[in-house]
């Protein structure tokens, strides 16, 4: 079976090649396959013997700029706050304590409304304006886009 170490270095060598697939064999019949999909490589290990497939992706990153989303307004009047990044949305400032808004909540320009963690930082997400959330748009714990709206202001 193949180590964390010998996959990591295969792997390495991969990113680094123009290659788009690559498959290994070795003599216990253990096979290890390597393929680039658009932006991001996956790793999948089998063996002869029926046992479970690993898989891992390996995202590389963008050169693309943002693009700033258009901020539109609901039926009723309301208009979002947008996600500022990619990351986990946690509604509370740890798991213990009450969420920073819930819906009914009223907010002034700036007031802290949910953390996003990103490359293991907390990131705070304030109120871009003051009013009253009317909506809560994702879960605690859940991976945002950037650009998604998690909350809906009135």
């Amino acid at each position: 079976m193949y180590s964390v170490d010998e996959i990591k270095q295969l792997l390495a060598a991969f990113d680094n090649s123009k290659a788009t697939r690559l498959t290994i064999k070795n003599g216990e019949g253990e096979e290890i396959s390597f393929m680039q999909k658009s932006s991001a490589s996956v790793i999948t290990e089998q063996t002869v013997v029926s046992e479970p497939v690993v898989e891992k992706s390996h995202a590389k990153a963008s050169n693309s700029p943002f693009i700033q989303p258009e901020e539109k307004q609901a039926d009723d009047g309301s208009s979002p706050v947008n996600s500022p990044m990619v990351g986990v949305f946690y509604a509370a400032p740890a798991p213990d304590k009450d969420p920073y808004v819930s819906v009914g909540s009223v907010v002034n320009k700036g007031d802290v409304l949910c953390l996003i963690e990103a490359m293991k930082l907390m990131n705070e997400v304030t109120a871009d304006k003051g009013g009253t959330i009317t909506k809560i748009c994702v879960e605690n714990g859940d991976v945002v886009e950037y650009g998604q709206p998690l909350f809906m202001i009135k």
